[in-house]
This record gives structure tokens, C-alpha cells and sequence, in this order.
């Protein structure tokens, strides 16, 4: 398997956790988001969005971080990183989707460079924005928790497709200083995962492409 990614990218950050708790090897594949290589040649030709990451197996090429994570959960269940039940599947993937699908679209390079450079916000008003949609996000988040299953992860006593998300998120929110007060399960939940291997291996600074 080859994996094209970049350090810094929560949705890769994502799938390099999920390879790492399932004991799956992989080729790291850089591609420099802020140099612009996702747009060129030959990134360009392998990724239709032009996002990473992109998971290539064999002659298969798969795109957008929790499709990946999904596949390989189908191919390689052991160990799960769902719940056997319906219902708590689908409240791990809420706890997922929390982060995935409602807190990072809003803050992800793209749109932060768009507020910059088309919008004209200035740097301290971007830096707002970004905070007040992680605060107002994993406060949701917490209150998700706080209805769940109890454990030490997001979803009882092992990590899962929430842990996977949640991680790359508050990594990126601490680059930008946000405020993680009143979140005893999420930052509990974190730190806890941030004692495994799988987790700690995955993060930015371990990455082979990694900038200070």
C-alpha cells in the first residue's frame, strides 16, 4: 500500500492512525500541501480532487480520509475500529462525522488561504474564526461524549473511528492555541490515545516529510 499524504494534514493524520492500529505497513508518499504540489504534476493526475490523502492499493486508488479508513475496516476488521452493534456504529461514525464533516471543512488550508488572500481578513481575524469553530465544534463534541458509552476513548475502552478523527484535531487546534477548557472527556479521551503507539507514531513530528 501507498499512502499519499502530508504531515500537517488532519485527514491524513486520520488514515495514518487507522494503518498504525491495525499493524498495516505502508510507502509514506509526500505531498507538500502549502507548496502547492497536490496541484501539479504527477499528484495531479492520481487524485481527481486534487486532496490528499489518496490510499493506493494495487492497480485501486481510493480518496477522502474516512472512505479510506472505512475500506480498510472491511478489509482488515482485526481490530475493529467500529462497535458490532448498529447503534453504536452509527454513534461512533456521528463522533467521527462531528469532527470530520463539522469542524474541520470550516478550517481546513483552503479555506483559511481563501479568507486570507480573497476575503482580506487579516491574520488575528482568520486566527479568530479558526478558533471559534474548534471551541464551538468540541464543545458539541463533549456534550456527544458525555451521552455515550464511558471508557477511556471516545466510545468505551478501545480506540475507534472517532479516536482516529478526534486526534488530528486537536493537534491542529493546538498549533493555533484554542481554548480546550470544560472538555475533561474529549482532552481525557485524547491523551489516552496519545499513550499508544499507533497515535503517537502517526503524529506530524514523527512524519518522514515533517517541517518544524
Amino acid at each position: 500500500m501507498k499512502l499519499y499524504n502530508y504531515f500537517r494534514s488532519s485527514a491524513s493524520y486520520r488514515v495514518r492512525i487507522a494503518l498504525g492500529l491495525k499493524g498495516l505497513a505502508y510507502e509514506y508518499v509526500s505531498v507538500h500541501l502549502a507548496r502547492g504540489e497536490h496541484r501539479q504534476a504527477p499528484y495531479a493526475d492520481i487524485a481527481a480532487d486534487g486532496l490528499v490523502p489518496v490510499l493506493e492499493v494495487g492497480d485501486v486508488r481510493l480518496s477522502q480520509s474516512m472512505a479510506i479508513i472505512e475500506y480498510l475496516e472491511d478489509m482488515h476488521p482485526q481490530p475493529p475500529l467500529l462497535p458490532q452493534d448498529p447503534v453504536d456504529r452509527a454513534r461512533v461514525r456521528a463522533l467521527a462525522q462531528s469532527v470530520a464533516c463539522e469542524i474541520h471543512p470550516l478550517n481546513n488550508l483552503r479555506v483559511l488561504k481563501y479568507l486570507v488572500r480573497e476575503l482580506k481578513v487579516d491574520e488575528q481575524a482568520k486566527t479568530r474564526w479558526y478558533r471559534h469553530w474548534v471551541r464551538e465544534g468540541l464543545l458539541a463534541f463533549e456534550r456527544q461524549l458525555n451521552q455515550g458509552k464511558a471508557g477511556m476513548y471516545c466510545f468505551g475502552d478501545t480506540p475507534t473511528l472517532a479516536d482516529c478523527c478526534l486526534v488530528p484535531q486537536i493537534f491542529n487546534g493546538q498549533r493555533f492555541d484554542c481554548d480546550f477548557s470544560d472538555l475533561p472527556r474529549t482532552m481525557a479521551a485524547y491523551e489516552a490515545c496519545m499513550a499508544l503507539d499507533a497515535f503517537a507514531l502517526a503524529q506530524p513530528s514523527a512524519c518522514p516529510d515533517h517541517e518544524a
